[in-house]
């Protein structure tokens, strides 16, 4: 069966920046894989609304450290979907910590979480891009990846390890037709800022030239540009969507 429909594979579908790539996604026409891991009540929900919409998306879980779950997953969706298009690495999580009091498994957890799973994945969305000669890998990264973060260290770390791979990936892969870049948020109104305080983000906002946090929204559609044709001659770029706040 020929489908003409392209694919985009999202880690972290649930919510937050993973959830507004796969709406974007799908309002465009794409057929969407929404990964996650232990938010099954939310990427279900956001499933059924999609489905009801008439887009095509399927919720798939996997632990993205575990290259066996990872593997499983891209089994699944290539049995429904045929070949992965673009990949979207997104899946992170966030944790503020003196560097002093930074425990080995918080610091395995921050690299495995961000890097393992990139590489992980990565691997597995190859396997249909370089034998068809094509494909998009969009990695997100952020700011403090960039810049580093006081107190955020392994976060920063882990982020600024996204951006060497994104960079060194993208002139492995480039002979092969497949782009590799990375986006870099700034700060976002996700969940992941629901422990800072107001005083805090008041002050973050004080700092961004633009004078506001941004949304899930705005990363989504640079993620959607550096996953599309419309970035054809684009890859090996960080492409930084934070108000100013790094420049």
């Amino acid at each position: 069966m020929c489908n003409l429909k392209k694919t985009v594979l999202i880690t972290g579908a649930s919510r937050g920046i993973g959830k507004a790539c796969a709406e974007i996604f799908a309002k465009r026409g794409w057929q969407v894989v929404l990964g996650y891991n232990k938010s099954e009540s939310e990427v279900k929900q956001l499933e059924v609304s999609l489905s009801l919409k008439g887009f095509s998306v399927l919720a798939l879980q996997a632990d993205v450290t575990n290259q066996e779950q990872v593997k499983q997953m891209f089994i699944e969706a290539r049995r429904v979907y045929g070949s992965i298009d673009v990949l979207v690495n997104n899946a992170g999580i966030s944790q503020f910590r003196l560097f002093t009091d930074i425990t080995e498994q918080e610091w395995d957890l921050m690299f495995d979480t961000h890097c393992k799973a990139a590489f992980f994945c990565t691997q597995c969305a190859l396997e249909d891009m370089i034998s068809n000669k094509k494909g998009s890998i969009v990695n997100v990264s952020s700011m403090w990846g960039q810049v580093g973060a006081s107190c955020e260290v392994h976060y920063s770390a882990s982020k600024a390890a996204i951006i060497g791979l994104t960079k060194a990936l993208a002139k492995e892969l480039g002979p092969s037709n497949i782009r590799v870049n990375c986006v870099a948020p700034g700060v976002i109104e996700t969940d992941m800022m629901k422990a800072v305080s107001e005083e805090i983000k008041d002050s973050l906002c004080d700092e961004t030239p633009l004078m506001r946090l941004g949304s899930a929204e705005e990363i989504a559609k640079a993620v959607f540009f550096l996953a599309s044709n419309e970035s054809s001659f684009i890859t090996g770029q960080i492409l930084g969507v934070n108000g100013g706040f790094v420049i």
